[in-house]
């Protein structure tokens, strides 16, 4: 069995089977049955049950939300804006995917040249615990409006939420098959992928998870898709919006409780504005609602187990060893950690080098915009960097020189249906979202008439 363990409370709220090499086995098979139909729906048809499964997921946020924050400790409010996210990216690809998919003509010396995108078959996603529903989504939704069929392998301590999307699924009317929820140890992910009903593979999750699944999507020649960790800089310049920034930045750290990708991890600030910055910045943190992830006021929960906050209080606890000062925070309970806010991070510390999954943020001081640069781009991370400053000018200067695979000036980086995503470096390759992400696993055929 496999058990979803609260992490509030430590209790065990869900149960699940693991599924055996034979039921893995058939619901592959089924899966490729499904695709040989389904690939010659019309996009309207996938289109209205896209549009039934947004609907469905606006119809019982609070009923899938709840699972959620069971299962790993997201605060509700929380919990609920990520179903509402879930319904966006489903209306964006109903209404849109057709023609991101649609035949590209190309002028050549044939009568008519053309690329058409065909969709390729079954494909596996594996999936990380800290947005249940959003990274499944952005994978499913442009996957099955694409043409192809949908088989999730989800992270152990998520399985009801894993279940509760295939319910949506279902619910919204799609043809059995369609999208299934295989519960299954991390162990197994080698045998699904070399299955030759598999055609690709895309994976959220740590630089460990992406190289093993990498390596054996790469030995069976099939396409996958990486989205793996990040370090993001948040880079405040001496001309910024002060309040609007401090804003900004306390979001982009600690929503999640901090358990993202593409949260905030670095916190560069201006030599100029830095002590009262960082004065303000301790106020805003110390004024953030801890509690029980269900009461609707709690903006920071637990961490999703007790293993990863102690990880993250040894990341903590080296870089006060090397000289960094802790201001605020720095103590856990089992699998809550305050906020903590910590100064005097240098490179060579745990907190600038390492991705810190959770609500701890380390604050590094420079002079100049080429330092600034530089301290952004010495990450072996590459997903994104904001940077703060009301000269436009500059920041057009800046965005090339970023490293990255986004840069929001502003704003915190956020995933959005219209755009692509993804990262460089150790982030991963590929892209998500927007027609990037829908053109991913699709062949891109050529067609050439004499």
């Amino acid at each position: 069995m496999i058990q979803s363990i609260n992490p509030y409370n430590q209790e065990v709220v869900f149960e699940t089977k693991e599924f055996t090499k034979k039921q893995t086995e058939d619901a592959i098979d089924a899966a490729h049955e499904r695709f040989l139909s389904w690939r010659k729906t019309s996009f309207t048809e996938r289109s209205k049950l896209m549009q039934a499964a947004a609907d469905e997921l606006k119809k019982n946020k609070q009923e899938y939300a709840e699972t959620m924050t069971l299962e790993m400790g997201k605060p509700i409010s929380q919990s609920v804006a990520e179903i509402e996210k879930c319904a966006w990216v489903c209306e964006y690809y109903a209404e849109h995917a057709e023609s991101h998919l649609a035949d590209k003509t190309i002028k050549t010396d044939a009568s008519e040249s053309y690329v058409s995108y065909a969709p390729i078959g079954v494909v596996l996603a594996v999936m990380p615990w800290n947005y249940p529903f959003w990274q499944v989504f952005r994978f499913a939704a442009p996957a099955l409006m694409a043409g192809n069929i949908g088989v999730l392998k989800h992270a152990s301590n998520v399985m009801r939420s894993a279940d509760n999307i295939q319910k949506v699924f279902e619910r919204a009317g799609f043809p059995k098959g369609c999208f299934t929820h295989m519960p299954l140890s991390s162990s197994k992910i080698d045998d699904v992928i070399k299955n030759p009903k598999i055609k690709a593979v895309t994976l959220t999750g740590s630089k460990p998870a992406g190289s093993a699944v990498a390596a054996t999507a790469g030995s069976e020649i099939k396409k996958s898709v990486l989205e793996l960790g990040g370090s993001n800089a948040l880079v405040v310049f001496e001309d910024c919006d002060l309040d609007e920034t401090l804003k900004t930045t306390v979001q982009a750290r600690f929503q999640n409780t901090g358990q993202s990708c593409i949260a905030g991890k670095r916190l560069l600030v201006h030599e100029d504005i830095a002590e009262a910055f960082t004065e303000k910045y301790v106020k805003a943190v110390r004024e953030l609602k801890s509690g029980d992830p269900m009461a609707e006021d709690t903006f920071i929960g637990v961490m999703a187990r007790p293993d990863l906050a102690e990880e993250l209080e040894e990341q903590l606890q080296a870089s006060v060893k090397a000289g960094a000062k802790i201001l605020i925070g720095g103590k856990r309970d089992k699998a809550y950690f305050e906020p903590t806010v910590v100064t005097g991070v240098t490179p060579q510390m745990s907190l600038f080098k390492e991705e810190t999954f959770g609500p701890v943020i380390g604050i590094t001081t420079f002079k100049t915009e080429e330092e600034a640069v530089d301290l952004v781009n010495q990450s072996a991370f590459g997903l994104g960097v904001s940077i703060f400053t009301e000269d436009k000018k500059r920041a057009k200067k800046l965005v090339p020189q970023f490293e990255d695979g986004a840069v929001f000036v502003n704003e915190l980086v956020k995933s959005d249906p219209r755009l692509p995503f993804g990262g460089t470096k150790i982030s991963g390759y590929g892209r998500e979202l927007s027609a990037d992400g829908i053109q991913e696993f699709v062949n891109k055929k050529t067609v050439y008439f004499k």
